[in-house]
């Protein structure tokens, strides 16, 4: 592990795991009064955290954790003033952060400080698998340290939640794919430098903020959960190449999740170890609560990545000498299907027979004899990018957000990036006076 990483990695998580034992003097049952949790969730947590059970289960306000994208959006949205420094850059928490436009044009995302620990557990490299990455956090902060990150979803509304993201923020070298990441598949076969698995939990740590995670509990769920993180690491582990690494995490308290599930995997991996297990607690560090364990393969390698094979789209050509002041760096890939894909610069080799989703940045699609350019295309270039771009603001920034067709006096016609404070929002095309609007319709404000 690099020493960026590890360091990393060691401020990340602010507290270890301790297994002392202390019985509470108050009992259990005056604990979940309280602390207004369940009875079988206190008893849990009074069973292996013993004298810090309280701490840990004690009502906090609620906060809002904000990651801006760069320190001119965290100037801009004056996060000194408002908010409370995490230990992690460019990341905030807040008593109250209203959403607004910078949102949709990538300014800043909600993600908790949790996810966001995890991501420093990985050290800069060229192929990362973000094996359980819905909805797509993970992969897109990821993104700027890793050449390409493939992350996989099982349930495709949910894959689709990873794309959308994507989009949003820029993010030009993930690839999606719909997968059961507890399935191998001989693609994966050490194609990854590390391999990311936040893994589907038991969720004590949401009981505070997501009621539902209070009602799917159960001993039993525990133990499937507990299945299923085995079933995904045993997959995950022959992903990894000679001398990679793995990293895996909860957001549950449940050491049958966590530190007896690593346990379990050692076991049976001997060529894996161990560098260290960390714990973020809700009354030690900002967020709800956090578990990871960082695992290295013994050997060392290089994942194997191959260029994308490029073949030319002549419409799409087309529309970068009309619309764009440069044509796009990245390699440009017409699918079957029509769509046209700026792909990330290096791939893995073999996972070019699944099933791809996305993958990089979508261009835009080929219809007959047509080129039409997709929103994402604007969100991840700045506006000088393009040969035309519209700064709105006020009421004409709240009716293209609506979706609405604006009057507008601007010299030429086609397709212009539509800005707020010089950021693409999305475009729309300029035909007689008028901006016809191409905000998806999902993302538009009613």
């Amino acid at each position: 592990m690099g020493k960026g990483g590890a360091a990393g990695f060691v401020n990340a998580f602010l507290r270890a795991f301790d297994a002392d034992k202390v019985q509470l003097p108050a009992g259990e049952e005056g604990l979940a009064i309280r602390c207004s949790w369940p009875d079988f969730a206190v008893r849990r947590v009074a069973e292996e955290y013993g004298g810090e059970a309280e701490e840990i289960l004690r009502p906090r306000p609620a906060r809002t954790f904000v990651r801006f994208r760069d320190e001119r959006a965290e100037r801009a949205y004056r996060a000194e003033e408002r908010g409370e420094r995490t230990p992690f850059p460019l990341v905030w928490s807040f008593a109250s952060f209203r959403r607004d436009e910078g949102y949709d044009r990538g300014e800043y995302t909600f993600q908790s400080v949790g996810s966001v620990a995890i991501c420093a557990a990985v050290d800069p490299c060229g192929q990362l698998l973000d094996a359980c990455a819905a909805p797509g956090g993970k992969s897109v902060l990821l993104s700027a340290k890793c050449g390409c990150v493939t992350a996989c979803e099982l349930h495709p509304h949910r894959a689709a939640l990873i794309e959308s993201y994507c989009a949003r923020m820029g993010a030009g070298n993930v690839r999606v794919l719909c997968r059961d990441s507890s399935v191998f598949d001989p693609a994966f076969a050490g194609a990854f430098d590390a391999v990311l698995v936040d893994a589907p939990c038991s969720g004590e740590g949401m009981f505070r903020r997501e009621p539902q995670a209070v009602a799917d509990w159960s001993e039993a769920h525990v133990a499937a959960c507990a299945a299923r993180q085995s079933a995904i690491l045993e997959s995950a582990a022959a992903a990894v190449r000679p001398g990679g690494r793995l990293v895996y995490s909860t957001c549950t308290f449940s050491p049958d999740e966590n530190e007896r599930t690593v346990e379990s995997f050692l076991r049976a991996h001997p060529d894996f170890s161990l560098c260290e297990t960390r714990r973020l607690y809700p009354h030690t560090s900002p967020g709800e609560g956090q578990f990871a364990a960082l695992l290295t393969r013994a050997g060392a390698g290089t994942a194997p990545a191959i260029r994308p094979i490029e073949a030319p789209v002549p419409l799409f050509q087309a529309f970068c000498r009309e619309a764009m002041t440069a044509a796009p760096e990245r390699p440009a890939r017409l699918l079957p299907d029509g769509r046209v894909f700026l792909l990330p610069e290096r791939l893995p080799p073999n996972l070019r027979r699944l099933r791809m989703l996305s993958a990089g940045v979508a261009a835009g699609e080929v219809r007959g004899n047509r080129f039409l350019p997709a929103h994402a295309l604007f969100l991840a270039h700045k506006s000088s990018a393009f040969v035309r771009s519209i700064d709105l603001d006020g009421v004409r920034l709240g009716a293209f957000l609506a979706g609405e067709a604006l009057p507008l006096d601007a010299p030429g016609e086609g397709y212009a990036a539509v800005c707020w404070r010089g950021y693409p929002l999305g475009f729309g095309k300029l035909t007689g006076g008028t901006l016809k609007n191409h905000l998806p319709k999902g993302l538009r404000l009613r």
